[in-house]
């Protein structure tokens, strides 16, 4: 990978991961088009380009983790010192376990979390192979979660904000994240569904999504970072560190665009695009001008 090339995949992954547009399939069409890691067998080929979109989300975990840096503050200290209160005896129990609205976003966070990454280490092997590079999977899942989204738009009330926040919320949002396992659904775009069809305002949805970003994104570059120094070819070190430093930029201004455009606009531009671009793969594939797996 080239420098070149790993600053066009930074673009990509800052402007795709936190729009729910599908940063995958977006990651993987770029991948493509630039030739990256062309010449190399097909398995190694996805294994690669899955160890290098990981490494480059860590990238875009750095925005979320500065724009959010406040509240992830918050919620740590509200989360040790209301626990460390109840363990003492310092702060009384009545009609159940009295916790902060911080500290108790703390723990639907990680109930949320639990989802995506039960099926993840479940399904490990299958993520990073060629299944899920595979155009055909990433134009129906751009497809399917337009639906779904167009769907949620539609039903869900959009009542209640951050500080209504539930345990059904968490879990509905944790499931939708599962989604996003499958190349093509968008992280995003799947749990910003998940917090419409539960009632969420869109901006609600939104901000509490970013937060669950967190521990997938972190756990999944992790991980992958590890694989990745066996994995990618010898001389990648500046390119990927390159790539991870513009997501992260590209990925900050992303958050904060679409923070403040779902105050005032629901997710029909997104959902429209999906159709678009899922639908351009499709009709591409079936003329034979893309070949489904690289």
């Amino acid at each position: 990978m080239t420098v070149l090339q790993a600053i066009i995949l930074g673009i990509v992954q800052g402007l795709t991961e936190f729009i729910p547009i599908s940063s995958t399939a977006h990651l993987v069409f770029a991948s493509r088009l630039i030739g990256l890691y062309n010449g190399v067998d097909a398995a190694l080929k996805a294994e690669q380009t899955t160890a290098t979109i990981a490494v480059i989300q860590l990238g875009t975990l750095l925005a979320v983790l500065v724009y959010f840096a406040r509240d992830i503050v918050s919620i740590t200290q509200a989360f040790v010192r209301d626990h460390v209160a109840l363990i003492s005896g310092k702060r009384r129990v009545t009609g159940g376990v009295q916790l902060s609205h911080d500290a108790w976003l703390g723990w639907l966070i990680i109930i949320g979390s639990i989802p995506v990454a039960a099926v993840g280490l479940l399904l490990k092997h299958q993520i990073e192979g060629t299944f899920t590079k595979n155009l055909w999977v990433i134009a129906t899942m751009m497809i399917v979660v337009a639906v779904l989204l167009a769907l949620a738009e539609v039903v869900g009330k959009r009542e209640r904000s951050m500080e209504q926040l539930g345990i059904g919320d968490a879990v509905t949002m944790g499931c939708a994240q599962v989604l996003a396992l499958i190349p093509g659904s968008s992280r995003s775009g799947s749990t910003i569904m998940g917090g419409l069809f539960a009632g969420l305002t869109r901006e609600a949805a939104a901000r509490f999504s970013f937060l669950l970003s967190i521990p997938a994104i972190a756990a999944s570059g992790i991980l992958e970072l590890k694989e990745a120094i066996h994995k990618l070819p010898a001389g990648s070190s500046l390119p990927l560190i390159v790539a991870t430093i513009v997501s992260g930029l590209v990925g900050y201004a992303s958050i904060w665009f679409l923070l403040r455009y779902l105050r005032t606009h629901s997710t029909g531009l997104f959902i429209v695009y999906r159709v678009i671009v899922g639908a351009a793969i499709i009709f591409a594939l079936l003329g034979g001008y893309i070949s489904a797996r690289a």
